[in-house]
């Protein structure tokens, strides 16, 4: 390494895993050409990696905040452009990174000249460590057990009372809970597959009740209603806990379907919905061994899917309706208008409707790598997730902006039922 060259990360090497960071290079010659890498690995040992070519100014210093970056990964001006830019070493790798315990440990690099195409293999001229936290300073995090399932729990620091949010994940992950909570809310993070030797024959709402009211006898949590959140399967399952369980009061959905889909779903010993009928002819195969999966789903409002679609116009919630244009995964823009007409015609006008223009499925917490691909988690099979990288990557910061800012404003607290203290 060179000792007069600096690679600065501010405003702080270690940072929540949703903060942005100001990437700064200094001691460089006047006008020099150099490549910026950022590589990390995940919970897997997937290897992920990006870079750019960028030019110094005149005194010899880059702000990725300020400098474009000429050709790479991405190109302009992107200040965290080497992060959501990075891509697995192999393809249809997605990202995992879903305990919160462990932080997501992002190396930076500085190299002379121009060698994008190149592996990281030293010979760099500064180097720095990003560590990105998903437990923030102060943030409990607890495991509970719901019968046969179990969920964490994530609690912020100081009294409360909090809002109450629960926040299903397809399979199991921390990431989104533990920054919520971050944020001031209790969140109770639950899978909704959570057994395998199931097979998934069907799913049962009973459980999520069980955590429902967990969460409203929490003695921190003071919010007169509960905020439940989901994308994909989860956001479906999310539908359906506000149509048939009392007690949620704000519904965040993401890129999802707007019927019941993969199981029949069951509450209290009986099924309340049947699964979408799918047609895998309509699988599209790709040149790079992915599939397009977005046609094989049925039309939710068809006659012959009338016992899968999910009777959200029984809910009284409010709804936050995300989704993105470019998913191939859901035709989740349709399913947005078909539900929110439905919720009004039931006189429901408590719905907000945001679309995301090339952005793709995997709609997450920002500045992880963009995942285009993937292998499908019932299917098991790669599919293309869908989304220019830069749109989906600014989708997400919006996304996530939106989503804090409207449980905020549903979720009004009181305090909990427990006695004063004198």
């Amino acid at each position: 390494m060179s000792p007069q060259v600096r690679l600065r990360l501010l405003p702080s090497a270690r940072c929540l895993f949703d903060e942005a960071i100001q990437v700064k290079v200094g001691g460089l010659r006047s006008r020099q050409v150099v490549t910026l890498r950022a590589s990390a690995t995940d919970e897997r040992g997937v290897v992920f990696r990006s870079a750019a070519i960028y030019r110094a100014d005149d005194g010899g210093e880059l702000d990725l905040c300020r400098d474009a970056a000429l050709c790479g990964t991405y190109k302009g001006v992107e200040p965290m452009g080497l992060l959501w830019s990075m891509r697995a070493a192999v393809p249809h790798k997605y990202f995992h990174w879903t305990k919160a315990l462990s932080p997501h440990v992002v190396k930076f690099s500085v190299h002379d000249g121009v060698d994008v195409e190149e592996e990281e293999r030293g010979g760099a001229l500064a180097e720095a460590t990003n560590e990105r936290v998903l437990l923030g300073e102060g943030v409990t995090r607890e495991v509970v057990v719901l019968g046969k399932c179990s969920a964490v729990l994530f609690t912020p620091p100081g009294d409360g009372p909090f809002p109450g949010v629960l926040d299903l994940s397809t399979f199991a992950s921390e990431k989104r809970g533990s920054l919520l909570s971050h944020k001031g809310f209790v969140v109770l993070t639950v899978p909704v597959i959570y057994d395998k030797a199931t097979n998934n024959k069907h799913l049962e709402l009973d459980y999520l009740e069980d955590a429902l009211r967990f969460l409203q006898q929490h003695p921190k949590v003071g919010s007169d209603g509960l905020g439940v959140i989901g994308r994909s399967k989860a956001g479906d399952v999310a539908l359906s806990l506000a149509s048939f369980v009392p007690g949620v009061h704000a519904v965040v959905w993401i890129n999802a379907c707007s019927a019941n889909i993969g199981a029949p779903l069951h509450y209290r010993g009986r099924q309340v919905l049947s699964s979408l009928i799918l047609d895998l002819t309509k699988i599209i195969p790709t040149s790079d061994g992915a599939n397009i999966v977005k046609f094989g789903a049925g039309d939710p409002d068809a006659e012959e899917n009338r016992t899968s679609r999910i009777p959200v116009e029984n809910a009284s919630a409010h709804f936050l309706f995300l989704a993105a244009e470019d998913d191939l995964n859901y035709d989740c823009r349709a399913y947005m208008e078909s539900m929110a007409a439905r919720l009004r015609r039931a006189g429901n006008e408590n719905v907000e409707t945001v679309c995301f223009p090339r952005a793709g499925h995997l709609l997450e917490p920002p500045y992880g790598p963009h995942c285009p691909s993937g292998l499908h988690g019932f299917l098991r099979i790669p599919i293309l997730w869908g989304g220019e990288p830069r749109s989906h990557a600014r989708a997400e910061v919006l996304a996530w902006r939106k989503v804090e800012d409207f449980f905020r404003q549903q979720l009004s607290c009181r305090p909990p039922n427990t006695k004063a203290k004198l």
